[in-house]
């Protein structure tokens, strides 16, 4: 109820703000879009400042630093995916760590396979089955499993996750820090060349590791992204464990440890793998449990960010600056109802150009440029590759981004709060490959019959 009454609030002061100022939105916007400017400006200098103090000055790593760590990984229906994933995570090279699988009330044979691999790994490897009954939701899994880790941090993987064998070594570094409560380490789309979908999402991917590294630059609200994350367990019983009423327990959990005081880093050097979604159905599914997720837990911890004496100046401002991306296509509609309302009362002329698609098409291009940028330093395209991905990512996230915000919006004022998270089927890129083979060898036969019967 509370969210739904600030957000009622915010629509109603901003509708207002429109109707009686119609005729100066331009100056609103326009001064919406320098800010936006400003802190980009600000940021991307802060990058490099940063990046050539730790080209003279490298950072020196404590090797003596090596918490135990426990590793957990969710699995509900990831029969065919979580095998893969503990033989890899096994693979890392750090010395000290355990791992617990989880089933989340699967009802495939998830539970029979990880309780073979406990057999496989022995006293390194624990499991925990969840009943039916069992509260939903990845964090009640985490918070569950919690109660059986003995690490000083934890880190957590999805089912599909894939890393390199230095993977911890590398990301624990970070964590050493005593107002570091978090790190989150880069993600990459592992099955990016499937098809358009699955190379937007690589794009989407690399556009966020470019405002995660600047964020971390100012040290701003680096947000935490649920697949290669690594929490001190200090942090995580500062803030009392994981929201099991969220359906974002990442970025949930990103905003508590903020509002307390808590740093986050992001390592972009070291990279987890994760399965792309193949299909546009799946994938909206996906991103509508993230942008509810995103906005409801602004709209619950609102008051808490803008009073927290904990947070820091720098991540409050941060954390303003990335809400005002959900200010624009609210804009763009109450603005459109205005407009249509006056032209049927013909109080309007036709042609009236709208303040919000005059400054809509200016941050377009800012973004544009921004993803070009972000193409080229993080995964080296050459000049016309990251043109060409940059329009098409631009476009595909307009499609994806937009018309959800739209929806996330009234179903937060007029529908129920529902658990409903949208689980992202895995192991898809194994089926799509199966099906290839198997396509594969009914063209041979048919081939081969072709020249039996020519014969």
């Amino acid at each position: 109820m509370k969210e739904r009454i600030l957000l009622f609030i915010i629509i109603v002061g901003l509708t207002t703000f429109i109707y009686v100022f119609q005729n100066y939105t331009e100056w609103g916007l326009g001064i919406l879009v320098c800010l936006m400017g400003a802190y980009f400006v600000f940021a991307s200098v802060a990058t490099k400042v940063k990046s050539r103090k730790a080209l003279k000055h490298p950072k020196e790593k404590d090797e003596s630093y090596k918490p135990f760590v426990t590793v957990m990984i969710p699995a509900h229906n990831e029969e065919s995916v979580i095998t893969n994933t503990v033989a890899l995570v096994f693979e890392m090279d750090y010395p000290n760590f355990e791992v617990i699988v989880i089933d989340d009330r699967s009802t495939d044979n998830t539970a029979s396979v990880i309780k073979s691999l406990e057999e496989q790994y022995g006293g390194r490897l624990k499991t925990l089955i969840r009943p039916q009954n069992a509260f939903p939701g990845k964090s009640a899994v985490l918070n569950d499993a919690l109660k059986l880790a003995r690490g000083e941090a934890i880190l957590v993987f999805d089912a599909d996750a894939q890393m390199d064998k230095n993977f911890l070594t590398n990301l624990v570094y970070e964590l050493q820090p005593k107002d570091v409560g978090a790190v989150q380490a880069r993600k990459v789309i592992k099955n990016k060349d499937v098809n358009l979908l699955t190379r937007c999402q690589n794009n989407e991917m690399t556009i966020d590791t470019s405002c995660q590294v600047t964020r971390d630059a100012v040290k701003g609200a680096v947000e935490l992204r649920g697949n290669g994350e690594l929490i001190k367990r200090e942090a995580l019983e500062d803030i009392g464990g994981w929201n099991n009423y969220t359906i974002t327990d990442d970025l949930d959990m990103s905003t508590r440890l903020h509002i307390k005081g808590w740093d986050v880093r992001f390592c972009k050097d070291t990279i987890v793998y994760e399965e792309g979604i193949m299909y546009l159905m799946p994938l909206y599914r996906q991103r509508r449990r993230w942008l509810e997720g995103t906005i409801r837990r602004y709209l619950e911890y609102f008051w808490d960010i803008m009073t927290s004496k904990k947070m820091s100046l720098r991540v409050r401002l941060d954390t303003i600056a990335y809400i005002s991306e959900f200010i624009m296509p609210a804009w763009f509609i109450i603005e459109l109802f205005i407009l249509i309302s006056k032209i049927i009362i013909k109080d309007a002329p036709v042609n009236t150009l709208m303040s919000s698609v005059i400054m809509g098409c200016l941050i377009g291009v800012g973004f544009m440029l921004s993803c070009l940028y972000a193409l080229r330093k993080y995964d080296n395209m050459n000049r016309m590759e990251a043109f060409i991905k940059a329009v098409t990512t631009a476009m595909y996230l307009f499609i994806i981004w937009f018309p959800l915000v739209m929806f996330i919006g009234t179903k937060i004022l007029f529908m129920k709060k529902d658990m409903k998270w949208g689980k992202t089927a895995h192991g898809l890129v194994q089926h799509e490959h199966a099906i290839q083979k198997a396509k594969e060898k009914i063209r041979l036969a048919k081939e081969e019959l072709k020249k039996l019967l020519k014969m």
